[in-house]
């Protein structure tokens, strides 16, 4: 039973929480720092170029942020239930609770909200993370978990996940996120790649990579959603109410951006073939810039040179010489000929 006034004095308090991820939050802010240093520098930009150049910042921004932030989002998987549940271990006293249960690529976040916040007295708002990338070990995080007390219903939600437990939620979700995360590192790598492609006239290769963005993003989705419905889901009973668990924010956001950046590297693949004079206006690329490759859609792209075949090249032309020049020459030719003429 609870003591001093319903206080549990061998439990640590809840610690403060930030309202968001520390890693979203910085890569946010990042992305919205080179955004804001865009849009300054817009003024400089003349004519009709200005939309242009705005509306390519503004997509590759959101496609880089968007990688990068699914990479350490912990939203991949989702599940929420209100319930009434026990609080602590050895005291029968109950509460009403919101439960969360957040699962990404590299751990699992679990939050409890009392409804309302302040019961018992005291105030019940948890958020616990605990993760399984390298060089974490997840075990450990539990074993600290249950010497710090924490309620009831965040240890048992941990407790699904760690690797002895019989649900193989371990093993599933961190083979998931181990290969979703490769493919998103790659998909970052290309992104960089289509931004500086594009921003020399090899336009066809720019669109090639955004296409390559695309497909590895997709590829992520397929891996964790694949690896994650291999064994049937372990029930999770909190109370009065049972949990179950569905794709998250980032899992939809990720096949968004994938689709759109291959929708984008088809249009450019197309662009380049029918009007490849306007795909240059729209990335400010004149005609000058590359004047010395002459292409054709049909043989490849503007680093496919065409070679003048001997019937297009010009015919030799016999340049006469001065007297004194063939002169010379006949004399280097025919040292032993004291006369030499044309």
């Amino acid at each position: 039973m609870a003591v001093f006034g319903h206080v549990f004095p061998f439990y640590a308090d809840p610690k403060p929480t930030f309202p968001m991820d520390t890693a979203l939050a910085v890569i946010i802010t990042i992305f919205l720092t080179a955004l804001v240093t865009f849009i300054i520098i817009l003024p400089g930009i003349r004519g009709k170029t200005r939309l242009f150049w705005l509306l390519r910042v503004v997509t590759s921004l959101f496609i880089g942020a968007v990688i990068l932030a699914v990479t350490f989002s912990s939203e991949w998987s989702v599940g929420q239930v209100s319930t009434n549940t026990t609080y602590k271990a050895f005291s029968p006293e109950w509460i009403s609770a919101d439960i969360g249960l957040q699962v990404g690529l590299g751990g699992v976040n679990i939050t409890l909200t009392g409804t309302p916040v302040q019961q018992l007295n005291e105030t019940i708002n948890y958020n616990e993370k605990f993760t399984w990338r390298l060089g974490e070990n997840y075990a450990e995080e539990y074993a600290k978990a249950l010497e710090r007390g924490l309620p009831d219903p965040v240890l048992y939600l941990a407790e699904k996940f760690t690797p002895r437990s019989p649900c193989g939620l371990y093993h599933r979700y961190r083979l998931a996120g181990h290969y979703a995360s490769a493919m998103l590192w790659v998909a970052f790598l290309c992104w960089l790649l289509t931004n500086v492609m594009l921003s020399m006239p090899v336009l066809v290769y720019g669109g090639h990579m955004l296409l390559a963005t695309g497909i590895f993003q997709l590829l992520a989705l397929l891996f964790f959603s694949t690896v994650t419905s291999l064994t049937p889901p372990c029930p999770m009973h909190l109370g009065t109410a049972v949990l179950h668990t569905h794709h998250g924010p980032a899992f939809w956001i990720t096949l968004t951006t994938g689709l759109l950046c291959v929708l984008l590297g088809l249009v450019m693949a197309v662009a380049h073939r029918m009007q490849p004079h306007r795909l240059k206006v729209f990335f400010n690329q004149s005609a000058e810039e590359d004047h010395m490759l002459e292409w054709s859609p049909e043989e490849g792209g503007l680093l496919s040179p065409r070679y003048r075949s001997m019937a297009e090249s010009p015919e030799p032309q016999d340049i006469p010489l001065s007297e004194a020049s063939s002169e010379a020459c006949c004399k280097e030719e025919h040292p032993e000929e004291t006369n030499c003429a044309l």
